[in-house]
């Protein structure tokens, strides 16, 4: 979308407030998706809610490919928001759900790899779409988006369930079979069912294949614990997920990667040909360090990561922000200015990349108790597409009031408010198995717990 917003407000022509709306209103429909998503994927599954997404995703692009006039762009960019929600919950609920506990980080940041990975293709194709004719040229660029859809969809089908979610069910011999593929050894699977059992209420000792459990296994009950008379340790539990999904985008993402063309033009750069190379470099680096980041979040952990990338990045947006601060006080051409500039959108990626764009994904999914994971995940979500959509629908309008380097300086000073909060309210996860982090949440959040930590709110 950010190159073919380009060409949009040329062939269309359209105000710089349909261009916000455009742009954000996809994260505005993705909050309502995520909502959708929780309760969905407690009663039809984790996979079938994948493949539910990548319908959606389907309809949108062609709607989106077709785009005769503005209306239809509109509906098509609402029903993909709406598959986008679906996907951002549900991709890290399932990866962490059959990933071993050794590999977790690794395997649950791998969704957000592979986003980078398709922004970098989408800035690719927009530079070689955009040598086409203008009514062609940006229609490919949103419809071409149906291919991958189609992959997704099928490729999923051959995929196990989550196997946390087939005990919730009671299919117990289902759930085994299935961890004994995803495990690394066949006393880990034992481990791990053994866990999940009792996670769920099952007893440790029950070898029946199906089981009829006596409480609510599609979610029933869950926004009661989650918001109305929450547990201490779930309090803490929605505290940080949610922090952590408000400061990802509340620290300008969003507006580096969508509007990053207009930010190198601001800084100097002035054809369109440029504009979108230079937006490939984003992706490039996006892609480059969050791929580092998946095999380090394992190895160094993921507080470490998180301090190293929220320090980097506040220094890359008030670089970000003194650069363009000085060429918009200029009067003539500052080319450090604008190599600076172009500097700090790459190392400010680079930073957010390497640690809080992995993260956010993986801590938030893996501290949610088994029966509240879903539809926890799915408040994160949509606390994280809300923000999204605030910044994108207000960049243009903030940076017209206090300047762009302003903006940047705004968002590098909600950066440090970042690090504070992930100071005193993320402890480190790195190793543990999904119980064990429920226990060591409840152990923290009730410090009277003695022994093993085991609180009594955990399960």
């Amino acid at each position: 979308m950010s190159g073919a917003m380009i060409f949009i407000k040329e062939e269309l022509n359209i105000d710089d407030v349909k261009v916000e709306v455009l742009a954000g209103i996809l994260n505005l429909c993705a909050l309502v998706g995520s909502l959708m998503a929780g309760r969905t994927s407690d009663i039809i599954g984790r996979r079938y809610t994948i493949v539910s997404a990548s319908v959606i995703f389907m309809v949108g692009a062609i709607l989106m490919g077709y785009g005769p006039n503005y209306a239809v762009l509109m509906i098509g960019r609402c029903i993909t928001g709406i598959g986008v929600g679906f996907a951002l919950m549900i991709a890290p609920v399932y990866s962490a759900e059959i990933a071993s506990p050794s590999y977790r980080g690794f395997l649950t940041s791998l969704p957000e790899f592979c986003i980078s990975f398709g922004i970098l293709t989408g800035y690719v194709s927009n530079y070689c779409f955009g040598k086409m004719a203008v009514k062609i040229g940006w229609r490919m660029m949103l419809g071409i988006a149906a291919i991958p859809s189609l992959v997704l969809a099928l490729g999923i089908l051959k995929m196990p369930e989550s196997p946390r979610w087939l005990v919730m069910q009671g299919r117990l011999k289902e759930a085994r079979d299935v961890l004994a593929k995803v495990s690394n050894t066949e006393e880990e699977a034992a481990m791990r069912f053994r866990d999940i059992k009792l996670a769920v209420g099952i007893p440790e000792d029950c070898e029946e294949d199906v089981v009829k459990l006596n409480r609510d296994t599609h979610g029933e009950g869950v926004w009661r614990e989650l918001l109305i008379t929450p547990t201490p340790s779930v309090r803490w539990i929605l505290v940080a997920a949610v922090g952590l999904h408000f400061f990802e985008h509340s620290t300008g993402i969003e507006a580096v990667i969508l509007y990053s063309p207009r930010i190198f033009k601001k800084a100097g750069i002035a054809s369109k040909d440029k504009l979108l190379l230079a937006t490939v470099g984003v992706g490039v680096i996006k892609t480059l360090f969050i791929l580092v980041a998946t095999f380090l979040l394992d190895r160094v952990g993921r507080r470490r990561l998180l301090f190293t990338s929220t320090i980097g990045i506040t220094i890359s947006l008030t670089s970000l922000g003194f650069a363009l601060t000085m060429v918009e006080h200029s009067n003539g051409e500052l080319f450090w200015a604008l190599i600076l500039s172009i500097c700090s959108v790459y190392m400010y990626v680079a930073f957010f990349s390497i640690g809080m764009a992995p993260i956010t994904w993986v801590y938030s999914t893996e501290i949610f108790p088994l029966k509240l994971r879903a539809q926890g995940t799915s408040i994160g979500v949509a606390v994280n597409r809300t923000m999204n959509a605030v910044v994108s629908m207000s960049f243009i309008s903030i940076y017209g009031a206090i300047t762009i380097g302003g903006t940047f300086f705004m968002f590098a000073g909600i950066s440090i408010i970042a690090l504070i909060f992930f100071y005193f309210f993320l402890p480190e996860t790195k190793g543990k198995s999904l119980e064990e982090i429920e226990m060591l949440f409840g152990k923290n959040a009730e410090p009277s717990a003695k022994g093993d930590g085991r609180a009594k709110d955990d399960v």
